[in-house]
């Protein structure tokens, strides 16, 4: 294996150490560090999930590569919430935390979320474009191949109405809606990429393993990472309430803000990074026409260091 990949995979071992001996021996730390030391965890995490998600298009789908990201991505979302409405179950002064985490997280989602990606994939583009000499876009084309994603997300998207007029989540629902995910992993399995991913920074280390070893790597990384978030949520679900407490700020705030922001650090991550990358075949206005020829070709796409 690379001695480049070895040390990058190390360093974000190294800062997840401290979690992995904090929770394994049980040592009594201040809450406030316990939310640092867990924390710096599922941040280091976020990067190894990036760079295995990105070398296992290699090896499988690009849209269902991203698909598996997700599912392992929001595990720290929903496993500290998850926490939170398991613990209400005998406490009921959990359940305003379930409720805030859960909400804290979608307006995280939708507010700072979505534009972010969209705002760095603006200004990549338009460096792009510049470099180039061509004028700069206010917008982004999305490529045909999006419709997929964009499909399944205006079906849930109107499904997300039967709660409000239901007043519950029935079980049969939740259940619908799983076998929906299902399908839709199912279809990004099924789907063909139009263009062959250019792998760079450690992922690009890791494409270029002998096949064997690089599933081996990715499916490594993948239980590595996922194994930190799990382990770490329940500490630092715990840790935001009693914090809270000893800070004299409200845990309802601290649960509703700084929580979803932790849980959902992984998924920003990698969004922005995807975003940085801006290959053409995430970015339509970076292929262009050769007046020449009116062949397409990938423009000059802005490469970034990782880590």
């Amino acid at each position: 294996m690379p001695a480049a990949l070895l040390r990058r995979v190390a360093l974000c071992l190294a800062i997840a150490a401290p979690a992995v001996i904090v929770r394994l021996s049980g040592l009594e730390i201040p809450p406030l560090a316990v939310m640092l030391v867990f924390g710096a965890a599922i941040v280091a995490s976020a990067f190894l999930l990036a760079w295995a998600a990105e070398a296992a298009q290699k090896d499988i789908s690009g849209a269902l590569a991203i698909a598996i990201l997700a599912v392992i991505a929001v595990l720290p979302e929903y496993a500290v919430d998850l926490y939170y409405a398991f613990r209400s179950g005998t406490d009921p002064t959990y359940e305003q935390y379930a409720a805030a985490n859960m909400t804290g997280s979608n307006r995280l989602l939708l507010g700072f979320g979505w534009p972010l990606v969209v705002i760095v994939a603006l200004l990549v583009a338009r460096k792009t474009a510049k470099a180039e000499g061509r004028p700069t876009l206010g917008y982004l084309p999305l490529p045909r191949g999006s419709r997929l994603e964009i499909g399944f997300l205006a079906l849930l998207g109107l499904l997300a109405f039967v709660i409000p007029v239901l007043g519950q989540i029935p079980f049969a629902f939740g259940v619908l809606l799983v076998l929906v995910f299902v399908w839709y992993l199912w279809r990004s399995g099924q789907a063909e990429s139009e263009t062959e991913e250019e792998l760079v920074g450690p992922a690009r280390l890791i494409g270029d393993l002998p096949q064997k070893t690089r599933r081996a790597t990715v499916i490594g990384l993948f239980v590595v990472a996922a194994s930190l978030i799990l382990a770490s949520a329940e500490p630092f679900a715990d840790a935001l309430v009693e914090s809270g407490s000893s800070l004299g700020i409200d845990s309802f705030f601290l649960v509703q803000w700084l929580a979803p922001l932790a849980s959902e650090a992984p998924e920003f991550i990698i969004a922005a990074m995807f975003a940085l990358r801006a290959p053409s075949s995430r970015c339509p206005q970076l292929i262009r026409r050769r007046p020449e020829t009116g062949r397409r070709r990938p423009g000059v796409s802005v490469e970034t260091d990782r880590f």
